[in-house]
């Protein structure tokens, strides 16, 4: 596959060095909210699953609210009608917990953000090759911090986003490690998606950004 389109990460991305994950398996009712008490303390790149209620919908209203200002995602996606949707939904990029061709295809030839899961260095390169934008280290806590450092050392070049159990102590170990940034769902989301404190929540997500903030000065 001929990879120099390859979309490159975003600035949002990169500057606050973290995605949450937005997964709500029960509702997609309080997803408005949540995405705006991320964005109203500092969070500029989020991830929104497909399989959260109204998870397209709400793509598509956080993009009429908030413009280009936020990079907004589909994840766990699954099929090429997902990245299909996605698109037309606004997102501008696509997270999926493995690495499938098509997916790739699809998402390379739209000219979106492609961050595919994969573990082993077999998998990552293959996932690099296929034009991933980023390849999601996944699920990160089997392993931590230290399989990242293993990993990035013989394969240099390749951008790498732990996700899958990352928490707030563990995020400059793995920015240290060699990620470019993070993925994380309940360590920062908590309770939010079922009508938790959207206090607490800002609370949470600027603790996140101040880690990140210190751990590259």
């Amino acid at each position: 596959m001929d990879t120099s389109t390859r979309r490159a990460p975003s600035a949002a991305l990169i500057d606050t060095g973290v995605v949450p994950i937005l997964r709500g398996k029960r509702t997609g009712e309080h997803l408005p909210a949540v995405i705006d008490a991320l964005v109203d303390n500092g969070i500029r790149c989020l991830e929104i699953t497909t399989n959260t209620p109204d998870g397209f919908a709400a793509v598509a209203a956080a993009r009429a609210r908030h413009g280009t200002e936020v990079e907004l995602g589909m994840g766990t996606v699954l099929t090429p009608q997902h990245v299909d949707a996605a698109e037309q939904a606004g997102a501008t990029f696509i997270v999926s917990p493995h690495t499938d061709p098509a997916l790739a295809a699809e998402a390379v030839a739209r000219g979106l953000g492609y961050y595919p899961g994969a573990f082993t260095a077999t998998e990552v390169l293959t996932a690099w090759r296929l034009g991933a934008t980023a390849v999601k280290i996944f699920p990160a806590s089997v392993a931590g911090p230290r399989y990242l450092k293993e990993l990035s050392g013989p394969i240099d070049g390749v951008a790498l986003m732990p996700t899958g159990g990352v928490t707030l102590d563990l995020v400059p170990e793995y920015l240290a490690a060699g990620a470019i940034a993070v993925g994380m769902g309940g360590p920062l989301l908590g309770d939010a998606l079922d009508g938790g404190s959207l206090t607490e929540l800002g609370a949470r997500a600027r603790a996140v950004l101040d880690v990140i903030r210190e751990a590259r000065s």
